[in-house]
Parts: C-alpha cells; sequence; structure tokens
C-alpha cells in the first residue's frame, strides 16, 4: 500500500517534471548565474541527486537504517559530462530515473520511514525527512532552472 508520502512525492515530481520540459532549450547552455553551472549541468546534478538518494532510499528501507557519504557534486557533474549532452537526452534521463525513485518510494513501508539516516559527519535524519528534503532539493533547483537569463 503507498503511504501518503508517497502520493506526494509523486505529484511533487509530476509538478516538477512539467516546469522541467517547459524550460526553453534555448537557455540550456547558459549559466544560471554568473559563474554557476548550465542549466543542463543543473538537470544532471539533479540526475546524480537522484541516484545518490536512491541508494539511501533502499539501504533505508531495507536494512532499518543508513550511514553513508555525501558526494562531490562538481566532480560527479564533470564526470558525466552533462554539458555536453543533448538537453532533451537530460530531461528524458531525469523522467525515467524519478520513475524509478517514485517507484522506490511506493514500496517504502510506514515504519521504515522513521529510519535513522546519517550522511557523513551529519546528525542523523529520518528517511522521511530525506524523501521530504528531495522534493526541496528539486524545488531549490528548479528556481535556479527557470531564473530569467542576464542580459549580456
Amino acid at each position: 500500500m503507498t503511504t501518503n508520502l508517497a502520493q506526494h512525492f509523486r505529484k511533487q515530481l509530476d509538478e516538477i517534471h512539467a516546469a522541467l520540459v517547459a524550460l526553453s532549450p534555448l537557455v540550456a547552455d547558459t549559466p544560471w548565474r554568473e559563474g554557476g553551472w548550465t542549466r543542463k549541468q543543473i538537470v544532471g546534478h539533479l540526475l546524480d541527486s537522484a541516484a545518490n538518494n536512491r541508494q539511501r532510499f533502499v539501504r533505508a528501507a531495507a536494512d532499518g537504517s543508513f550511514a553513508g557519504p555525501n558526494y562531490a557534486q562538481d566532480a560527479w557533474v564533470a564526470a558525466h559530462g552533462y554539458a555536453g549532452q543533448p538537453w532533451d537526452t537530460l530531461l528524458l534521463w531525469w523522467e525515467v530515473e524519478h520513475e524509478i525513485l517514485a517507484a522506490v518510494v511506493d514500496n517504502v513501508p510506514e515504519d521504515r520511514l522513521e529510519a535513522s539516516c546519517r550522511l557523513d559527519d551529519d546528525a542523523p535524519v529520518t528517511l522521511r525527512f530525506l524523501i521530504e528534503d528531495y522534493i526541496a532539493h528539486q524545488r531549490w533547483h528548479l528556481a535556479q532552472l527557470s531564473a530569467p537569463v542576464a542580459a549580456t
């Protein structure tokens, strides 16, 4: 049975996806701010976040807890070469990766939402917190993706 959190997670991802596909591909190679990642790199970072969080969500649900590392965001974005990928490809990858992640959240038992999760030396949080924070993180970067392009 899907939890209320899983239903909310899926609804939020659907809204974020709709906003992503509405973005103009003409700004995909444009940094969201001077010195910042391009929009392609931001979407790539969201892919990396999904991959890392899938590990966290699955391990916490399966094992009853999770302890593991954060990840080097700039190194991951560079290693994947997101800046050189076509915009449509990145959006397709985002959709697929998040469908998988939503399926994981759909299958987290209610009692495992309180599983303890620790990233690096940070204070422990619950799996519920990580899932909720994941949506906040997506929305934070959606604001960057949607930022007006500065005139040059």
